[in-house]
């Protein structure tokens, strides 16, 4: 006797998107971060992280090293800029970061260039200034390419 698997409607998409992540990291070499974007029909976006193999405790370690050394948020768009690979999948956009080669900038001593600075420190600034807030100092806080910056913890 065969059993039936009922099959039902659902507005949940964490499994369909979970199992494209997976088949999307399949694609990648070892020592990638991904940040991968699920762009919504009526609007909106998901995002989802993913690593390829050896990228979380990577990660962890250059995002120590990071922060350890005083690199910022303009740093981390820098090297965002440089080495990450974009492409797309339908609706899905996804940016590939190799750590490789992210990890020798941190190693050198690359910083983010001074008009990364100035432009994102207007933008803090501006921002503060809409939402009604007294802008501070210029903030910009490294975003991390490890787990536990993140995400806050393997999951």
């Amino acid at each position: 006797m065969t059993t039936a698997t009922l099959l039902t409607p659902s507005t949940d998409t964490t499994p369909v998107e979970k199992a494209a992540v997976s088949g999307i990291t399949d694609g990648f070499d070892p020592e990638t971060f991904l940040w991968i974007e699920f762009h919504r029909p009526g609007g909106g976006v998901r995002i989802w992280y993913a690593w390829t193999s050896g990228g979380p405790q990577l990660g962890d370690r250059m995002d120590q090293m990071a922060l350890g050394s005083g690199l910022d948020g303009a740093d981390w768009l820098h090297y965002a800029d440089r080495h990450a690979v974009h492409s797309t999948r339908g609706a899905i956009k996804i940016q590939a970061h190799p750590l490789r080669p992210i990890l020798g900038d941190i190693q050198a001593g690359e910083r983010g260039p001074r008009q990364w600075r100035a432009a994102l420190s207007q933008a803090i600034t501006e921002y503060a200034t809409e939402m009604g807030t007294r802008p501070r100092a210029f903030e910009a806080t490294w975003l991390g390419y490890g787990p536990r910056r993140v995400q806050g913890g393997p999951r």
